[in-house]
């Protein structure tokens, strides 16, 4: 007989924010965020704001792009989030400025927890420092943080603190140079 029993699970002390906020989320995402029509930058930054984001100048975002709970969400000045990046914070997270989240790139802020036999939901917020960059299809695991200028290769899968101005590559992610960025 097996110990585990999702039958049991329940997360009913996690509350990401009232229903009728997530129900008017979830419509907004579909029709100006989700979508593969090209809205200009400047209309979704607003809408994000309207929904408690914290939003910098000068933010790109391309279509296709899934956020779960924008008021969990903080992007700095000239950021840019591609094309089909999916943000799935059921925790908060931090974007600095000047950071790049190529096509595909996953931010990942919930687990469950393998040891529980009802799988116990585990949040940790997700923080990408300043100039750091996470590559097509990457992904920061929940807890991570990718550090100053830090580059997260295409397909990598970073965990833990990733150190400043280093390149990542792997799963898990482990560095293999120093980025180098010349003047």
């Amino acid at each position: 007989m097996t110990r585990v029993q999702l039958d049991r699970f329940n997360n009913g002390d996690y509350q990401p924010g009232p229903i009728w906020l997530r129900v008017a989320w979830y419509w907004m995402s579909l029709c100006w965020f989700e979508t593969a029509i090209p809205w200009p930058s400047a209309w979704k930054k607003t809408i994000l704001r309207i929904f408690g984001a914290q939003v910098g100048k000068r933010v790109v975002i391309k279509p296709r792009v899934h956020i779960k709970y924008p008021w969990k969400l903080s992007v700095g000045d000239h950021a840019w989030i591609g094309e089909r990046v999916w943000i799935d914070n059921l925790d908060q997270v931090d974007i600095g400025q000047h950071c790049c989240l190529s096509q595909g790139a996953y931010i990942l802020c919930g687990n469950h927890d393998y040891t529980q036999p009802a799988f116990d939901l585990i949040t940790r917020p997700v923080v990408m420092e300043a100039g750091s960059w996470m590559g097509a299809k990457s992904i920061l695991c929940p807890g991570a943080k990718l550090g100053l200028e830090s580059v997260l290769t295409a397909g990598s899968v970073g965990a833990g603190d990733l150190e400043p101005r280093k390149i990542y590559q792997g799963n898990p992610a482990q560095p293999i140079r120093d980025r180098i960025i010349k003047a």
